[in-house]
């Protein structure tokens, strides 16, 4: 980037190498400062001047939630007490019924936001286990460090109301949150087989698929085991996506960090997760989602299904994962066309991905899930909000008749236009399609994500050994954007062979540079 000195009016934000992440951070700057701007004003204004001109004829007022109305030991909690959700009284006793410590320990109760309830069906449909509980593998030398590296979760799990909160669904109308004041963490010491290899038996318990009970907080479990052979302890944590997501996964990781390092106390408030529950049900209520994905769905009447894969309800099971960096060369013609395209390098990641699911399901009009950050909505505080904010919507692309120039213009324009809506349920989306019910709208999925925080900053204190994430689409490239390196992750289905997929996103992203050049 450029010093701020040399940056002028005629500057496009994009020119300089911005993008998503970065625009959630200049948003939360921009509102500290008393400035409101949403983010589709960034992406659709070419220069910084036009920016700084909307800003000034913004008079949007800014939403703010009704604030909890539990009191401090509470006894008995009242309707009027849950502004955000509409319970009769018999429902929350029942709720409170189920509360270890009672009405004392209730924080708060308000409903999912919409991309929760998303998580929350897949989780019902699986009786089994799921595909969205998340594993760590860690490793810590000594009693002592494995005792901190508890301690600091704990501290963690304190901090945010998110990882004290439970899924309630038996006897009420529509599911809830409940937030507890306080919860803790589950620990159980595991006895490992002195004949086998530790780290090889507890490599297959990360790998095994578990099922987690949403109605007891916190849905973050700790399990720890002695390596019968040295000091070493092993740490097998167990996460729920419902409650977190990527960048929330890197928020948990700078905070243990700090704990470990003796400053937890200079950690920032935290942000609670009922604003942006809030934020995102008001605006639910304030865009006209159907008309959207009418417009651009109605028309739509075969799925778009790489290698005719459809099951788009598994739990992972059938799913082989490959991964590969990209070279530093083509990395950097990458950014460099990003910048002469005015685009983010999501964009070109997004046309190279709708190549390459046209040349896999035989079709020039394709649908795939993109997966959106669900943080540009404007909620205060949202850059470093522990939850669950991602959420994947159908991205409808024509390649027929479509130069290079044109596809990478096209694609700009569908995120674009995707932005405002990235709230709305998948579910609410695929049925404003022409399909019949039940079947799905596509099975190729490319989730684009800004990695802040790479593993080696908590290394003095503990070693990640491994991490699990699970797809239960067949078809699935996550791009991970590291600022100047990027790399690829393919989680594909074993009859199709990940480490294919990725050469074909690989050779995809070469041709479209080089029509472009």
């Amino acid at each position: 980037g450029l010093p701020a000195g040399q940056i002028g009016s005629t500057a496009n934000f994009f020119e300089l190498g911005g993008h998503s992440l970065l625009i959630i951070q200049m948003l939360a700057r921009l509102q500290s400062a008393g400035l409101r701007v949403d983010a589709h004003s960034v992406f659709a204004s070419a220069t910084l001047g036009d920016l700084a001109a909307r800003i000034e004829q913004t008079h949007e007022v800014h939403y703010v939630a009704p604030p909890n109305a539990i009191p401090a030991g509470c006894t008995r909690i009242e309707p009027a007490m849950l502004p955000l959700v509409d319970l009769t009284q018999d429902e929350i006793d029942a709720i409170v019924a189920m509360v270890p410590g009672g009405a004392g320990n209730v924080q708060d109760i308000y409903p999912l936001a919409p991309l929760q309830e998303g998580v929350l069906f897949h989780h019902l449909m699986h009786e089994e286990h799921d595909p969205y509980v998340l594993p760590l593998l860690l490793s810590v030398e000594g009693e002592a460090r494995r005792d901190a590296f508890l301690a600091a979760l704990q501290a963690t799990v304190a901090r945010h109301d998110v990882l004290r909160t439970a899924v309630l669904t038996r006897g009420l109308a529509r599911p809830v949150q409940l937030v507890l004041r306080e919860a803790v963490l589950p620990v159980e010491e595991l006895a490992l087989d002195p004949a086998e290899d530790a780290q090889v038996q507890l490599q297959r318990r990360l790998e095994a698929r578990v099922r987690m009970d949403l109605s007891s907080a916190p849905l973050l479990r700790a399990s720890m085991a002695q390596d019968p052979d040295s000091a070493r302890w092993y740490l097998l944590l167990h996460l729920h996506h419902i409650v977190c997501d990527h960048i929330g996964m890197e928020i948990i990781q700078h905070e243990l960090h700090a704990h470990l390092a003796g400053q937890g106390h200079l950690l920032a408030p935290a942000q609670p997760y009922r604003e942006f529950v809030a934020h995102a049900l008001h605006q639910a209520g304030q865009r006209d989602a159907e008309a959207f994905f009418h417009a651009t769905l109605g028309d739509v009447d075969e799925p778009t299904a790489p290698f005719q894969l459809l099951d788009v309800h598994g739990d992972g099971g059938t799913i082989e994962q490959a991964s590969r960096m990209l070279d530093d060369t083509l990395a950097s013609r990458i950014r460099a066309m990003a910048r002469r395209q005015r685009v983010s390098p999501a964009v070109l990641f997004h046309a190279a991905w709708a190549l390459v699911v046209s040349a896999c399901s035989g079709r020039d009009d394709v649908v795939f899930g993109t997966v959106l950050s669900g943080r540009l909505q404007g909620t205060r505080g949202a850059e470093a909000m522990m939850g669950m904010f991602i959420n994947t919507l159908p991205l409808r692309l024509r390649l027929d008749g479509r130069d290079a120039v044109q596809l990478v213009s096209d694609v700009d324009t569908a995120l674009r236009a995707l932005l405002p809506y990235e709230q709305t349920s998948l579910a609410r989306a695929q049925a404003c399609s022409a399909l019949p019910s039940g079947t799905p709208l596509f099975s190729a999925v490319l989730n684009y994500r800004h990695t802040a925080l790479s593993e080696g900053d908590v290394e003095d204190e503990m070693s990640v050994l491994g991490a699990r994430e699970r797809t239960n689409y067949p078809f699935a490239v996550s791009v991970n954007d590291f600022g100047q390196a990027f790399s690829l992750d393919a989680q594909v289905d074993r009859s199709v062979e990940a480490a294919r997929v990725l050469a074909y996103v690989e050779a995809a992203t070469e041709s479209l540079l080089q029509a472009l050049e």
